[in-house]
């Protein structure tokens, strides 16, 4: 499958972005889903993930309570919902199709497909 991410940009601290991350060449069924960051110099880090079927959600404590993952089954779509942005936020974003068992979604050498990745900067 196919990945295409987008959304990302220049926003202040508290504030808000949406990213999106659309499929091409086959539907999300049946996968799990998940965003990445990494930051310049940081190895890539879990953000977060999604269940396609079932909508079971897990997120990195750094995020918890301030990002939001969601899908859109009509569009083929997921999202990352970006509120209370924080400077430590910065980072270019990337989002992940794959089967990992849930003990796996964290990490990222447990996913083939990846999007191209979006800048996200937070500026103070």
């Amino acid at each position: 499958v196919q990945l295409q991410a987008s959304g990302g940009g220049l926003v202040q601290a508290g504030g808000s972005l949406r990213l999106s991350c659309s499929a091409s060449g086959r539907t999300f069924g049946g996968c799990r889903l998940a965003w990445f960051r990494q930051a310049p110099g940081k190895e890539r880090s879990f953000v977060a993930a999604i269940t396609w079927t079932g909508g079971g959600t897990y997120y990195a404590d750094s995020v918890k309570g301030r990002f939001t993952i969601s899908r859109d089954s009509a569009k083929n779509t997921m999202y990352l919902h970006l509120n209370s942005l924080k400077t430590e936020d910065t980072a270019v974003y990337y989002c992940a199709a794959d089967l990992p068992p849930i003990s796996a979604a964290f990490r990222a050498t447990s996913y083939t497909s990846w999007g191209q990745g979006t800048q996200v900067t937070v500026s103070s």
